[in-house]
């Protein structure tokens, strides 16, 4: 695992060393589910993104649920909460402000395979407290696919590739938020721990930001 990890660190160097001096920024996320039975699991979720490479904290998520399978783990229902804190840089100024969010959420998500492609629908509804404005609304879908390398499936000791897009629609004023688009690289260790290394870019409605994002799924 120790070499695994130091592998990863070395892929994502040349990136960090861009993001010096660029708007690309860097994700660390670790993604984790406690199976409390057959249908019922608990999952929790922590992502500490940076404007640049690390150091310049642009957002700390917290996130947690709990899930019901509907059968045998490949359709989930879950119903969540997350706690979001944000530096956000003034308009023209090296001045930051904070923000608090609040949020719950309800999802379903849905698997399947297609041949040796891995396939996840993810669809979320979000209510969202943003300081001391009024609860706002946000539907948000999201396509996965994973594809195995050295093994047939996504078994242990298997590199894979990942990619996703994800399309964010808000209830009313601009109704287009967001989308963000990754591919990237990833090995499964075992039952219990997946890492991945991968680029995204996220398109707003005005420009968009790249991200370097290092992935931790942990199922236990």
């Amino acid at each position: 695992m120790h070499r695994l990890l130091a592998f990863l660190l070395v892929l994502s160097l040349p990136f960090m060393a861009t993001a010096q001096s660029s708007r690309l920024g860097n994700w660390l996320i670790y993604v984790g589910s406690k199976k409390i039975d057959s249908r019922w699991n608990w999952h929790h979720e922590i992502q500490y993104r940076n404007y640049n490479a690390i150091g310049d904290l642009e957002q700390l998520l917290l996130r947690t649920g709990i899930g019901y399978n509907l059968s045998e783990g490949n359709n989930n229902l879950l119903l969540g909460y997350g706690f979001i804190h944000s530096q956000n840089y003034l308009p023209n100024a090296e001045e930051k402000e904070s923000v608090n969010e609040h949020r719950i959420f309800q999802q379903f998500i849905t698997r399947q395979d297609i041949g040796r492609v891995k396939v996840q629908h993810r669809y979320r509804f979000e209510q969202r407290w943003i300081a001391d404005q009024k609860v706002k609304f946000r539907f948000r879908y999201f396509l996965g696919l994973n594809v195995p390398l050295n093994h047939t499936d996504l078994t242990e000791q298997t590199w894979y590739l990942s990619a996703y897009n994800e399309v964010f629609l808000n209830h009313k004023a601009t109704v287009f938020d967001r989308n963000r688009l990754y591919g990237g690289i990833g090995y499964k260790l075992n039952s219990l721990a997946r890492f991945e290394l991968g680029y995204m870019n996220q398109f707003f409605s005005e420009g968009g930001r790249d991200q370097i994002n290092m992935v931790v799924l942990f199922s236990f």
